[in-house]
């Protein structure tokens, strides 16, 4: 959510992707931990890198050759920076200076072709189920940024998708809010995921989810709290639900409420109580970001899920 604020809001940028890379996004914390061919790809370009312990993140942004080799490590979100390097990479791969064998990179695809993707992380959203887009925003209480940096991380918006299985599905179009949606709602998704990786709520965080589904609406409140205080948030919740006789056609939702606190990778929140917002709307898979999981199935699908 960051870099869409910097990095590739910067359209000198996207153009040299769209036009001189294959620009791929992953989440690199299952990369450097898939036993598969994608993983192994993987931890060859970033092991060339200076974040080569795969035990902790490799977080970064990478320009690789199609045998492997690292053209690039930045993990720096000035767009002009990161513009110059492209250019000067790109420079170079023209001129030949990352020469390879096309042959062996053929012959390495071909090898690898019908090899076993690692299901841990290679998730899909369950059959005959719904993809949700979730955003949250952070509306107010931040202090003058001191920075364009600061300024970014304030701004962001984040984004995520909450899956719905086929049978909660079923139970949406007959006018029933199974309770393993509201909680999965609540544990994953209703989180200040705006300024970086946030902490999932734990069960016996939810203090309180009173979420109904009567005629196509959706009304209800929910209150998240961590044991020592230190993180919350109360909200309102409102929504509707609409269907044929086969799908359901339409899913929104809004949390609207005060959050404060923050986690290990989401510093520098606003002080205080500060008004949080979470939005929730059925995707119709025309954004390639609708095929991303969950951030909160990350390695266990069915903790998630059930």
């Amino acid at each position: 959510m960051v870099d869409r604020e910097s990095t590739f809001a910067q359209p000198e940028i996207v153009e040299l992707l769209k036009t001189k890379f294959v620009p791929v996004a992953i989440d690199q914390a299952c990369q450097r931990r898939q036993k598969d061919a994608e993983g192994n790809l993987y931890r060859k370009i970033a092991g060339q890198g200076p974040r080569s312990d795969f035990q902790n993140t490799t977080q970064g942004f990478y320009i690789a050759s199609a045998a492997g080799k690292l053209l690039l490590y930045n993990n720096n979100r000035d767009p002009k920076k990161l513009l110059r390097l492209m250019r000067e990479r790109l420079r170079e791969y023209e001129l030949g200076a990352y020469s390879f064998d096309r042959d062996q990179v053929q012959a390495d695809i071909e090898a690898t072709e019908n090899e076993q993707s690692d299901a841990r992380y290679t998730l899909r959203p369950p059959v005959g189920g719904l993809v949700v887009r979730v955003h949250a925003k952070v509306l107010d209480g931040y202090e003058k940024p001191a920075s364009e940096t600061e300024a970014v991380f304030q701004n962001s918006i984040a984004r995520d998708n909450l899956w719905i299985t086929a049978r909660e599905q079923a139970d949406l179009m007959a006018g029933r809010l199974p309770d393993a949606l509201q909680r999965r709602i609540a544990r994953f998704h209703l989180v200040d995921n705006t300024r970086g990786e946030p902490p999932m709520w734990k069960q016996n965080e939810i203090r309180s989810l009173k979420l109904q589904l009567d005629n196509g609406k959706l009304d209800g409140s929910v209150h998240l709290e961590t044991d020592d205080g230190t993180r919350g948030y109360k909200a309102k919740l409102r929504g509707h639900v609409t269907s044929n006789n086969e799908v359901v056609t339409d899913f929104e939702l809004v949390a609207l409420g005060e959050f404060f606190g923050e986690g290990s990778y989401t510093r520098n929140a606003p002080k205080g109580r500060f008004p949080f917002v979470v939005t929730f709307q059925l995707a119709d898979g025309t954004d390639i970001a609708d095929a991303v999981a969950p951030q909160g199935a990350r390695g266990w699908i069915d903790g998630y899920l059930k």
